[in-house]
């Protein structure tokens, strides 16, 4: 017995630590084939973030080079302890203008102190995402739906593009930051366009192109930025007005010490939520567009946990907050990364370009950059499920566009919010009208079997209808509910049997009990009477301790359909309209006496015999 218990003791003791060290689980999958795939694609990440990091660094007031320490540290953090195969974390625009607009007020950008305020907000940035995926909240992002995602992915793509024009063509960027502003920006600069510069952007573009259709195994892009750099490099490029990324520094990350004062977190608390808050949006967000197209699960709570472990591990390293960044992660599925460690080769690619060919980097292009930028852009837009939606739903096409505008015309991280809020009103909206439909016996049926009298038009018994209700009954229901029975009143006075088929109802609350009570009692008053029948365990077990059955009547309460007609058409319809009656769609109707019958049944009362 202690034997054959042994591997699954060890089984579980596997579970456990790949649950503490996700990278366990996925080590497995790591041969000489993902390899190459995973080196080439970090290889190309590398060179992409060398002039992101300068930019989005100093977009937070911070030196040039925290930027790239950023994308060292926190990059190979997140991507060992999170979920996503081809999530690469790192500074974002996002994030780094909320750095700046929160920390900017309370010291001086590039001091020293202002880098200590922002290491700090940093750390505590960290601790609130661990502790939120500690908790298991990581179910907080499903309420970011596909719709939300697919939108936001669309206007992020179209955000990245047009962000990069201004270095295609040549001409000075908008110092703007509104979508709009920037288009009339370089409507109005078009005409200074540097054709060679513009050249060399579209001959890498072209490359990359040619590479990713005939050539999807190669490292593409990484060819393509390669061949623009020897393009500048001939064409004497820097002589003419092409720019490059320029010198970098040649140094490791150096250690660093957060401000971790009782008085740093009480001025810092409040911000650092926020901005956890949106790199976990964020982070989620973009491993979940890119998992539509991977087909991989995301673990919400464990990318909750890493993101959180690099920013707090990333503090100490000179790295302010990072989060999932769309370009690198796009960059990176559409070079064909195969397993994390695409973003820990990305990080010690761009190192090593930091200690050992710095100067080399100085003579890309940052045309050639934006080229490659503008191929992944449109690759990020996820033509085939826009088309989907869009043919399969209203609402959630609805949501899908509003999400894509709110991207382009608001600031990006409430552009999430506005879908995920438009979402929610909408799946409330439909929850709170639960569907009333209205059943008759199936005349082609010999086992007493119930259709939608949409679907297949019967005559109803004139005495009794039969509705199933499809929805919950809660508190946000109880109003249309309750309309809805007043309606089948109003329509039809004579039928003042009303029988409620709960097999849809999955769930009630107090008020949904109170209402099912309540419209009992009012029919009982107006000569009516409400039965419920086919409900569920759960729902009658709540109608039972809160005292409803009670109320409603428990000789009202029926196990089935075919209980509840046989008792009610049996011995609670007016026996004088069942004899002048033409419907009778029952089986039990043949049980009843008829005025145009040449005599009275023989049993009890007047009624034909029960038939075996």
């Amino acid at each position: 017995m202690q034997i054959s218990m042994e591997p699954t003791r060890s089984r579980r003791a596997a579970l456990r630590w790949e649950a503490i060290f996700p990278f366990l689980r996925w080590g497995r999958y790591i041969d000489r084939r993902t390899t190459r795939a995973d080196i080439a694609a970090g290889i190309t990440g590398a060179v992409i973030v060398l002039p992101q990091g300068v930019a989005f660094a100093m977009i937070a007031g911070l030196p040039p080079e925290y930027g790239l320490y950023s994308a060292i540290i926190p990059t190979i953090i997140a991507a060992l302890f999170g979920s996503s195969f081809h999530l690469i974390s790192g500074p974002t625009t996002a994030i780094s203008i909320v750095i700046f607009t929160t920390v900017g007020p309370l010291a001086e950008p590039l001091t020293t102190v202002y880098i200590e305020k922002v290491l700090a907000l940093t750390f505590l940035a960290g601790f609130f995402q661990f502790c939120l995926g500690l908790a298991r909240l990581g179910a907080l992002v499903n309420f970011v739906s596909h719709s939300v995602v697919v939108g936001f992915t669309a206007g992020a793509a179209l955000l990245i593009g047009t962000s990069q024009l201004g270095n295609l063509l040549g001409i000075p960027g908008s110092k703007r930051h509104a979508f709009i502003h920037v288009w009339a920006d370089l409507f109005r600069s078009v005409t200074d366009t540097n054709l060679l510069v513009l050249g060399i952007g579209l001959a890498t573009l072209a490359v990359a192109i040619i590479f990713r259709r005939y050539f999807p195994r190669w490292p593409g892009m990484l060819f393509a930025l390669i061949i623009g750099s020897a393009l500048a490099v001939l064409l004497h490029g820097r002589e003419h007005g092409v720019r490059l990324v320029g010198s970098l520094p040649q140094h490791l990350p150096p250690f660093s010490l957060p401000d971790l004062s009782t008085a740093s977190i009480r001025e810092l608390a409040p911000a650092a939520l926020a901005v956890a808050m949106l790199g976990l949006a964020e982070a989620v967000s973009i491993a979940r567009s890119v998992a539509t197209r991977s087909h991989q699960r995301i673990d919400s709570n464990q990318e909750f946990i890493g993101q959180g472990l690099s920013n707090i591990i990333g503090s100490f390293f000179s790295s302010y907050a990072a989060s999932g960044s769309f370009t690198r992660t796009g960059l990176n599925y559409e070079t064909g990364a195969q397993t994390p460690m695409a973003a820990v080769y990305a990080a010690l690619s761009l190192l090593l370009i930091l200690l050992l060919i710095a100067p080399l980097s100085a003579y890309l292009p940052i045309a050639s950059m934006a080229g490659v930028l503008v191929l992944v852009a449109f690759n990020l837009v996820d033509w085939h499920h826009i088309r989907t939606i869009v043919q399969t739903s209203t609402p959630e096409a609805v949501v899908m566009g509003v999400t894509f505008l709110a991207t382009l015309l608001v600031e990006l991280e409430f552009a999430i919010y506005v879908g995920v809020i438009l979402s929610l009103l909408l799946y409330l909206n439909r929850t709170s009208h639960p569907h009333f439909i209205t059943l008759v016996p199936d005349a082609g049926s010999n086992n007493r079997s119930f259709v939608n009298i949409l679907k297949r038009p019967s005559p109803e018994c004139p005495q009794m209808k039969i509705v199933r209700v499809d929805g919950s009954l809660f508190f946000g229901a109880v109003n249309h509910v309750t309309e809805e029975l007043s309606s089948l009143s109003r329509q039809n006075p004579e039928q003042a049997h009303v029988v409620v088929v709960g097999n849809g109802i999955n769930f009630i609350d107090v008020a949904g009990c109170e209402m099912l009570a309540h419209e009992a009692h009012r029919m009982h008053l107006s000569g009516r009477k409400l039965y419920l029948c086919s409900m569920k365990g759960d729902v009658l077990d709540l109608l039972g301790r809160g005292g409803y059955l009670d109320r409603i009547g428990e000789e009202n309460i029926f196990l089935s359909k075919a209980d509840a007609v046989n008792k009610i058409v049996l011995r609670r319809l007016d026996p004088e309209r069942c004899r002048s009656c033409k419907a009778r769609i029952f089986h039990e109707c043949a049980r009843m006496p008829q005025d145009h019958w040449p005599g009275r049944g023989s049993g009890p009362d007047g009624l034909l015999p029960e038939k075996e």
